[in-house]
This record gives C-alpha cells, sequence and structure tokens, in this order.
C-alpha cells in the first residue's frame, strides 16, 4: 500500500513538471540531450533532517500545562486521511503566527523512510518547521493510558489538543470546521 501511495506521488510530481522553453528544448533534443525538468530536479534543496523524540519526551510535551494552547497531530505520510488534514493545520499555524498556539506534527512513520521520504514530504506539505520523528513500534499501552483518554494507538490520524487542564482528542481527520471550533473553544 506504501508503495502504491509513493508510486501516485511520483507520478502525480512527474505528471506536472513542464518544460520551460520549448523552441530551446527541441533544439538541445536534436543534439540528443534532454533537459526537461525532471533532470533539473538537482537544483531543489535538499529537505533538512528532522528531530527524533522519545517517548519520555512525547509525554513531558503532551502533559504540558500552561497559558499555551498544544495542538499536536500523529500521522504518517502514507495515511490519506492526515494528508488531506495537512493544510487545516497550515491555516492554523498562520492564523495564530505569534500567539500562544504550538502545533506540532508527529510523524510515525517508519525509522527506515525517517532520512528520505518523511523530509522530502514535509518539505513539499511546508511543514518541516513543525514535525518531529517518534518510533512507533516503541510505543505501548502504558503510553496511551498515561497520555490520552480515548486513543489506543488503533488508528492514525490523532489530534490532542491541551491547554492547562482542558483536553481535546480526535480520532480519525478532522475538518477544518472542527478544528476551528476545537481549538476556539480551549482558547476560550
Amino acid at each position: 500500500m506504501k508503495k502504491l501511495i509513493l508510486s501516485a506521488f511520483v507520478l502525480v510530481a512527474l505528471s506536472s513538471c513542464k518544460k520551460e522553453n520549448t523552441n530551446q528544448e527541441t533544439a538541445q533534443d536534436t543534439n540528443s540531450e534532454n533537459t526537461d525538468s525532471v533532470a533539473k530536479t538537482e537544483d531543489q534543496p535538499a529537505a533538512k533532517p528532522l528531530p527524533m523524540v522519545t517517548l519520555a519526551k512525547t509525554a513531558d510535551f503532551l502533559g504540558k500545562k500552561n497559558d499555551t494552547l498544544y495542538v499536536t497531530n500523529f500521522f504518517a505520510t502514507w495515511c490519506g486521511p492526515c494528508v488531506k488534514e495537512i493544510p487545516h493545520f497550515k491555516n492554523k499555524i498562520e492564523e495564530f503566527k505569534g500567539q500562544p498556539v504550538k502545533i506540532t506534527f508527529v510523524s510515525l512513520d517508519q525509522k527506515e523512510v525517517w532520512n528520505s521520504e518523511v523530509p522530502r514530504f514535509t518539505q513539499e506539505q511546508g511543514i518541516q518547521d513543525y514535525t518531529v520523528l517518534l518510533d512507533g513500534t516503541q510505543l505501548d499501552a502504558n503510553f496511551f493510558a498515561s497520555n490520552f483518554k480515548e486513543w489506543n494507538g488503533s488508528a492514525i490520524p490523532f489530534t490532542f489538543m491541551r491547554k492547562g487542564d482542558k483536553t481535546d482528542e480526535t480520532l480519525g481527520m478532522i475538518s477544518e470546521a472542527q478544528l476551528n471550533e476545537k481549538m476556539a473553544k480551549l482558547l476560550k
């Protein structure tokens, strides 16, 4: 399934490539040189490595009780519903810039793709500065029971919000309207 989704991303990326100057490329093609935009991908900046967090650090972060609204979204790059809700969170990041609201994406992708697919995905989505890596294989029943009322790790996406002693949990994809409503309620 992961390979199918990755293949779909590659096909979309390749099909959206445009040639910059048809006349110039036609002349170069005559000289047996191919200079389409796929060949120019090396001009793209390399995706920066993402920070890794431990279970203990994650639990500490989830338990912070102060005047900041913490919104933590657990996702994976291969999860369709996770990808669909990212724009809602990005809108909130822009809306609350400079305010006591912190949105964090926690990638539960397999460690094998931490240095390749995940940084590339987060760069493409524009969330690299808000994403951390967590080894999902380390998550156990104790972690879930200690940090959440509802989530047992059986599915993603999962969004956890905390401001002071107030919390909210959403299992499954969150709509933009739901996100707006839940954040507004916690910010009161």
